[in-house]
């Protein structure tokens, strides 16, 4: 049986929304008609008795509805009843006129596609670079960026915690236009494992090397008793040297430049709770969403940005 939030209701409910809904009118539509006239009589100049309502020195007077007032309000309900005939309203009806907002989404979204392909068909011939320097061209990405991207690289596309700066050069997969084009299209998946079975002595010794690597504040020693931990378990990702894989999006670890590091967050803390709890970052394929057209021009906005003075 369908819930209630479902693409259709149960019989009962159903039922119940049409009673309630069409109740409601007729009882709206009777009360005002029992009150059409009044029951006192006008005297010689027309006027009536009041109610016996006063408030602030004003008196309510049993006068009956205007009739335009009357009239108006009959063409509402009238309106409303040819309303849920027409269009959905009333349960499962559907309405005569078959109207669905998911079908009317997906004409608008018809309409679009057919006027905005071959636009971006063009764009997609250009080769990125080149593209990159369309300022028309970058307009239209930008908006395609806003609505796709910015919820998780920010507006101006310079990340956030676990979520990459896109306009430096720090690039774990890259940022030349194919290493762009093969994010966007395909998504990347990260996993950095937790290396909680060192031991709390072992991860203080690598935390100061890699401190020690992107020449941050250190204890020397423990430094140096870290680096054959280093050699031995992190060095297959990292390189031995620590600038990173980029094949395996593994990030450098030398230039100071730290994906998961909280506002307010010493590097030394951020490395601590990476080597402890591990890491899993997913960046999503685009080409499914948005199409490999709009997928080509994004990636020249963000070779664009990465490039810009």
């Amino acid at each position: 049986m369908n819930n209630l939030w479902g693409d259709s209701l149960s019989g009962f409910w159903s039922a119940w929304i049409i009673v309630i809904t069409l109740g409601s009118i007729g009882l709206a539509f009777w009360l005002l008609y029992a009150n059409r006239k009044t029951d006192k009589t006008p005297d010689a100049e027309g006027n009536v008795d009041t109610t016996g309502h006063a408030a602030d020195g004003i008196e309510e007077y049993d006068n009956p509805l205007p009739r335009w007032w009357f009239q108006l309000y009959v063409g509402t309900v009238i309106f409303a009843l040819g309303y849920l005939v027409l269009y959905p309203g009333l349960g499962n009806f559907a309405g005569l006129l078959g109207w669905s907002q998911e079908g009317q989404w997906e004409q608008e979204v018809a309409r679009a596609e057919e006027r905005f392909t071959p636009i971006f068909a063009q764009y997609e011939e250009v080769p990125i670079p080149e593209l990159a320097q369309d300022a028309e061209a970058m307009q239209v990405a930008e908006r395609i960026f806003l609505n796709n991207c910015a919820v998780c690289h920010g507006s101006g596309a310079q990340g956030g915690y676990g979520f990459p700066n896109l306009t430096d050069d720090d690039w774990l997969y890259g940022g030349e236009p194919e290493n762009i084009l093969a994010t966007l299209n395909n998504g990347r998946n990260g996993l950095m494992p937790s290396w909680q079975q060192l031991g709390e002595e072992n991860i203080e010794n690598v935390t100061q090397h890699v401190l020690a690597l992107s020449g941050n504040e250190h204890d020397a020693e423990r430094a140096e008793s870290g680096a054959a931990t280093f050699a031995s378990v992190c060095a297959a990702c990292h390189m031995p040297d620590g600038t990173g894989n980029q094949a395996l999006g593994a990030p450098n670890l030398t230039n100071n430049i730290w994906l998961y590091q909280q506002p307010g967050q010493s590097v030394a803390d951020a490395v601590r709770q990476t080597l402890r709890n591990g890491r899993n970052g997913h960046m999503p394929a685009q080409a499914a969403y948005i199409g490999e057209e709009r997928v080509h021009l994004v990636a020249a906005y963000v070779y664009s940005l990465r490039n810009q003075d």
